[in-house]
């Protein structure tokens, strides 16, 4: 089975839509898609990915089949009742919370809690938030789906009683995607959210790999492929990115 996550386009947070410039990229994003394999459509419930699908499906004649756990990934952080919450994530809401995985990289490259599934519990965010029970909806969410397509977890792995050449696309987020990942590869999604990038319409592919018959793994072929926007002459966004020098002050900081 192969699995493709989507990206959504240049988004408009404030309007959950895209921009003029997503809009440009959703398009260049279903001329390619129109000739992909895709046996099996998903998307986020959220309007940014819902809209970039849109392109696509119109043209297609088809509909992706909507799932909560595909919106951006939820869990937030109550960084008041913690001094070194606010040092480590300097932009604080009004109502005192923050996404989970925009620290600084000093709070978590040198502890090794962050570097592993089974123990992101002992960390200080998931003392102050919802992180862990977000991250087993999640988690519970895709493995349920999975299941729909014969593939069930059992321990690290994967079984099925047959293998199939099946292809689902899922139009989603960034966040949920690192989580997604770093659930079927048995690791911390801290370490993807900090080292992957993944620009807006991206694709990023994964394939089953069955070396024993009934028992699977999965492997990325492609991360953040942006070849159709190349080929629309976009120039892929730098929202995946933070700034490549701190002296430039045009890129996000």
């Amino acid at each position: 089975m192969r699995i493709l996550f989507i990206r959504h386009g240049d988004p408009d947070y404030v309007h959950d839509s895209l921009t003029e410039v997503g809009k440009k990229e959703a398009e260049a994003l279903s001329q390619k898609l129109i000739h992909e394999k895709m046996d099996y459509l998903y998307s986020s419930p959220l309007g940014r990915a819902k809209e970039t699908a849109e392109y696509t499906l119109s043209k297609l004649g088809r509909t992706a089949k909507e799932y909560d756990f595909l919106r951006e990934f939820w869990a937030t952080l109550r960084l008041n009742e913690d001094p070194l919450l606010q040092e480590l994530y300097p932009e604080i809401r009004e109502d005192g919370k923050r996404i989970v995985w925009d620290m600084l990289p000093f709070g978590w490259k040198d502890d090794p809690n962050y570097y592993r599934r089974d123990t992101l519990k002992d960390t200080i965010i998931a003392k102050h938030g919802d992180l862990i029970e977000c991250l087993e909806i999640a988690e519970n969410g895709f493995d349920a789906l999975l299941e729909t397509h014969g593939y069930k977890r059992k321990g690290n792995l994967y079984l099925c009683e047959d293998g199939n050449n099946d292809t689902i696309a899922i139009f989603c987020h960034f966040g949920i995607t690192c989580v997604i990942l770093a659930h079927l590869w048995n690791m911390s999604p801290f370490v993807l959210w900090h080292t992957l990038a993944m620009a807006p319409t991206s694709i990023t592919e994964v394939y089953t790999e069955e070396r024993k018959k009934g028992e699977v793994c999965f492997r990325a072929a492609k991360i953040g492929d942006c070849s159709h926007l190349y080929a629309a002459g976009i120039t892929p966004s730098f929202s995946a990115r933070f700034c490549e020098s701190f002296e430039n002050d045009w890129e996000r900081h």
